[in-house]
């Protein structure tokens, strides 16, 4: 079976339709695009909205972009099929403070030197839905070539797995490293198993290298605690208060029972701030 053959199927002309294979050159946002295409549809769509001058006039003449994220080599994880409804012309300035280029940007999405550009209207159709980020095809020839029209190439299906793809399994706790950006976006599963967790964490400022200790416990756990960060940028710090939260990258140094008691915690805290000095040298008061 082909890509071809489903949208014959739901009396779509393959002529009208440009497919694209997004995998992001920045490493942050190839990262994060999964998580944003699960769970941010608006942010996801903010991604293909604006292209360059050569497929905004092949845009302008197709009827619907079929929209697939690059997970693997030569192959591509379906998102949706989106309907091309028009299309409006934006200085560069106002561009950059839509809310779904200003999120992207935090992601390290590069600007270009272009004074103007198109925003297509993408609304998502319910074509396949059900098949969203189950669906992978086979992407023909280079993968430099990131869009094509789907007439003119042959895209073989190649699985229609049971759960989605787009769930991106999550690291073991000794390995997770996060980034300030990343913490209001992480996958509803991811942010169900660090509900239970507690224990002592660490947050690096890469702008420095300086480092702070903490631990969470209690009601709050540590992604509670995180998520704190993420909406204040310091958690009530002092001295993360005088700093660019941006630059913060966070981390579990020890996880703990959740029936350790409080005192336990604070006490393996205080002794990895000692190990790892960062009374004296990094970012902890006390």
């Amino acid at each position: 079976m082909e890509l071809n053959d489903l949208f014959k199927s739901h009396g779509i002309d393959p002529k009208s339709v440009i497919v694209m294979r997004h995998r992001p050159i920045e490493p942050e946002l190839r990262k994060v695009l999964p998580w944003l295409a699960a769970e941010h549809p608006d942010t996801y769509n903010a991604y293909q909205q604006s292209q360059g001058p050569r497929l905004e006039k092949s845009m302008q003449r197709a009827q619907y972009v079929a929209s697939f994220i690059g997970h693997q080599p030569s192959k591509g994880l379906f998102v949706g099929l989106y309907k091309v409804v028009n299309w409006k012309e934006y200085p560069r300035q106002k561009f950059w403070k839509m809310p779904g280029a200003k999120q992207l940007q935090t992601f390290g999405m590069l600007e270009t030197k272009r004074e103007e550009f198109l925003w297509f209207n993408l609304p998502l159709t319910e074509f396949y839905s059900a098949w969203k980020g189950k669906l992978v095809i086979t992407w023909p020839g280079n993968e430099r070539s990131w869009w094509r029209w789907a007439e003119r190439n042959t895209i073989p299906i190649g699985a229609i797995h049971e759960q989605s793809l787009l769930d991106e399994k999550m690291p073991s706790w000794d390995e997770l490293i996060l980034t300030w950006d990343e913490l209001p976006v992480l996958p509803s599963t991811w942010k169900a198993v660090m509900g239970q967790w507690r224990g002592v964490y660490y947050i690096f400022d890469e702008s420095d290298g300086k480092g702070y200790v903490g631990s969470a416990y209690g009601s709050e756990n540590i992604l509670g605690r995180w998520l704190n960060y993420a909406a204040t940028g310091h958690g009530g710090n002092k001295l993360l208060r005088q700093r660019d939260c941006t630059f913060f990258q966070f981390s579990i140094l020890q996880r703990v029972s959740p029936d350790s008691e409080a005192n336990e915690v604070i006490r393996l805290e205080s002794s990895w701030k000692e190990r790892l000095h960062t009374r004296e040298y990094g970012l902890n008061v006390n």
